[in-house]
């Protein structure tokens, strides 16, 4: 459905020239981001896009503007997982496009709708070699969903609207539009532009209704159930349907990715028992998450256990494991169908009594770890005074190797949407601009950032961002003076003689960068000055550094077992 001009602007006057029967691309660009709820742009400053800007100040769009275009491109994935609104980054052509990649590519795997919008140079000087020019659209298309260029001034908002719908179909993930500078910058008619209106489906699709009834009864008969429930979860909104899904079947429930927090931490929520409970259920739900590595490409889950996966992406289904009762829909819709398809299921109490008691044991391994006075500070007693310090509102974002993985076990998240780590891609570098775009969207709110030392000099100087934009975040850098956690694989593979090469660091004062930069930091050496360094940034009202110094000794379970790279 398009509609005229005159109805999309009926009663409006926010524009610069609104007496002007003309507008040009880049108001256009910023009239339908408006449309669409998108209330703030990420973005480095260059000369391809700069009239999109001239177009937000007139929509009151805030426009956060970045020290790096992957920090840009970072952070319009979190606005879309924080928001469910389409994060919109938009960078110059060329090296603008080429530095947000990782970020796309990121989002991409992360299953991550949203949009990015690069310059290009002037359409009538195609292929005479402009500044920046590059065929960025080519490019690309393996990591995006849509890839297209603008060629008409007029075309603009049909162009977004294509582009955010292909973002959103099937599995989510990241679309691309290049606009080059003379379309941006173009005019006109108001009368002749046509806004797409209802562009697309807000629709749950639902799972066909014979699988779902073979589900129900499969689990109405299961003696030893066990739940997966992943990222697609948080991305629907589900996580009441879970809640209720959860406790009617009586199923010990495991989250990973964007799930984190989807539902309290009560009696069916369990953690550290995961791989005994896949290897020996005999029915595994699957919602929202791929058999890749973290399930072994499927060979995680006990070959005799019946299997329900549960996918919006068709293609995931059947992925790497034959699957019992495939089910295409939207994770919320398809735990509600399931929820009213089953009857009382009983009978579990010696399973979950059976996946406590081994939750209970693995915590009294890490109890040493978790209690030690030790020095270097052991990162498991820097998890457990960070799990003790956040708050109900508190935002966690996980940038980070081995220390993340540690701390990934011990500290928990209280709502849903408030665990945000990078995704299966495993990108380094989303601490400060996932924090940039969680205060933007939700500045009160506390945010907290766990980085490896590794991971902070990747886009740590966004600090600066931070602080000029005014957002006060507690940044944790747990400072182990090396990529620990390839460290560990290079060791056991080479040996001492050739196991550090290329992965150590200099212990570098982190906390005295963000000082210069105008935020606050401090060092920490001994377990007993945590909390209160935890206390003081959070009283400090600015982006704050705390510079913990860890053991390069202290491995993860995961990590010693060598399996990520397998």
């Amino acid at each position: 459905m398009l509609f005229e001009w005159g109805e999309f602007d009926a009663g409006a006057n926010v524009m610069s020239n609104s007496g002007s029967a003309t507008i040009t691309g880049g108001q256009l660009v910023a009239r339908f981001l408006k449309k669409e709820g998108v209330d703030a742009v990420f973005t480095l400053s260059g000369g391809h896009v700069m009239d999109i800007y001239n177009g937000c100040l007139d929509e009151g769009i805030r426009v956060i503007d970045v020290r790096h275009e992957q920090t840009a491109a970072h952070a319009a994935d979190a606005w879309t997982r924080l928001t469910g609104v389409c994060g919109v980054a938009i960078v110059t052509a060329g090296p603008g496009v080429t530095d947000a990649v990782t970020g796309v590519a990121n989002a991409f795997r992360a299953n991550v709708p949203m949009l990015l919008i690069g310059g290009q140079a002037p359409i009538r000087n195609y292929l005479k070699g402009g500044l920046q020019e590059l065929n960025c659209v080519d490019m690309m298309k393996p990591i995006s969903k849509f890839s297209a260029t603008v060629h008409e001034t007029a075309r603009i908002p049909e162009f977004l609207g294509i582009a955010i719908r292909e973002a959103y179909s099937g599995r989510p993930g990241p679309a691309f539009l290049e606009i080059p500078s003379d379309v941006l910058d173009g005019t006109v008619a108001k009368s002749g532009v046509k806004f797409p209106v209802n562009f697309r489906s807000l629709g749950r699709p639902r799972g066909d209704e014979k699988l779902v009834e073979a589900a129900a009864r499969l689990l109405e008969g299961a003696s030893r159930p066990a739940l997966l429930a992943g990222t697609q979860v948080q991305h629907c909104r589900a996580s009441e349907s879970l809640l209720a899904f959860v406790r009617k079947v009586k199923i010990p429930a495991y989250l990973n990715g964007a799930a984190r927090g989807c539902l309290p931490d009560d009696w069916t929520v369990f953690s550290r028992s995961r791989k005994h409970a896949l290897s020996k259920a005999d029915v595994v739900v699957i919602i929202g998450t791929p058999f890749d590595f973290r399930l072994g490409y499927g060979g995680s889950i006990s070959p005799d256990a019946k299997i329900i996966q549960v996918d919006l992406d068709y293609s995931e289904l059947c992925h790497n494991r034959d699957i019992d009762v495939p089910i295409h829909g939207d994770p919320g819709a398809v735990l509600e169908q399931l929820t009213d398809a089953l009857s009382i299921c009983d009978g579990r109490r010696e399973w979950i009594d059976e996946l406590t008691a081994m939750e209970a044991r693995a915590a009294l391994l890490d109890v040493p770890f978790i209690n030690s006075d030790a020095v270097p500070i052991h990162p498991l007693r820097l998890a457990h005074e960070i799990n003790q310090f956040i708050r109900e509102d508190t935002i966690f974002i996980a940038d980070g190797g081995d220390v993340v993985t540690m701390a990934a076990g011990v500290v928990r998240t209280r709502r849903p949407g408030n665990w945000l780590d990078p995704g299966p891609l495993g990108t380094l570098g989303v601490g400060a601009p996932f924090a940039i775009a969680a205060k933007t969207a939700r500045p009160r709110d506390e945010v907290f950032i766990l980085f490896g030392d590794g991971a902070f000099g990747l886009t740590g100087f966004d600090y600066d961002t931070l602080i000029r934009f005014d957002m006060p975040v507690i940044g944790v850098v747990a400072n182990n003076a090396a990529w620990n956690q390839v460290r560990y694989y290079q060791l056991a593979k080479y040996g001492a003689e050739r196991g550090s090469v290329a992965n150590l660091l200099s212990p570098l004062r982190y906390d005295k960068i963000v000082e210069a930069m105008g935020g606050y930091g401090e060092l920490v050496s001994e377990p007993a000055q945590i909390r209160p360094a935890l206390d003081r940034a959070r009283a400090c009202g600015k982006p704050a550094c705390i510079n913990v110094l860890v053991d390069p000794q202290a491995f993860s379970t995961s990590t010693k077992s060598m399996g990520l790279y397998k």
